[in-house]
């Protein structure tokens, strides 16, 4: 049974930090396409950051390239996304989601509906 368990999510001032973590476990992690999503009241759940488990290579969207890190510890199967200097418009559900490396380039640009495996995220809040 395939797992994705999100923590790591909470309440900041703008301008702070926090590291998301999500756990897999029943997954061939070492040949993943790790993406993070996140989803505000009212929009469209968008892609933030992604990474090719195999080549390490990672992903961002514009609107958090230099702010947001994805990284991972192989050994405990878990995907971290370090946000920086968080803003108002960072806030929303996060999401971690999975699936194989295999065909679609691992972008965040893929989008959502070609994830197999999603955690059942993990709220950040980031007032003014």
């Amino acid at each position: 049974q395939v797992q994705l368990v999100e923590s790591g999510g909470g309440s900041v001032q703008a301008g702070g930090s926090l590291r998301l973590s999500c756990v897999v476990s029943g997954y061939a992690y070492s040949r993943a396409c790790m993406t993070w999503f996140r989803q505000a009241p009212g929009k469209e759940r968008e892609g933030v950051a992604s990474m090719n488990t195999v080549s390490g290579i990672t992903d961002y969207a514009d609107s958090v390239k230099g702010r947001f890190t994805i990284s991972e510890d192989s050994v405990k199967m878990t995907s971290y996304l370090q946000m920086t200097s968080l803003k108002p418009e960072d806030a929303g559900m996060y999401y971690c989601a999975a699936r194989s490396i295999k065909g679609v380039a691992c972008t965040v640009g893929a989008g959502s509906a070609i994830m197999d495996y999603w955690g059942q995220g993990t709220q950040v809040t980031v007032s003014s």
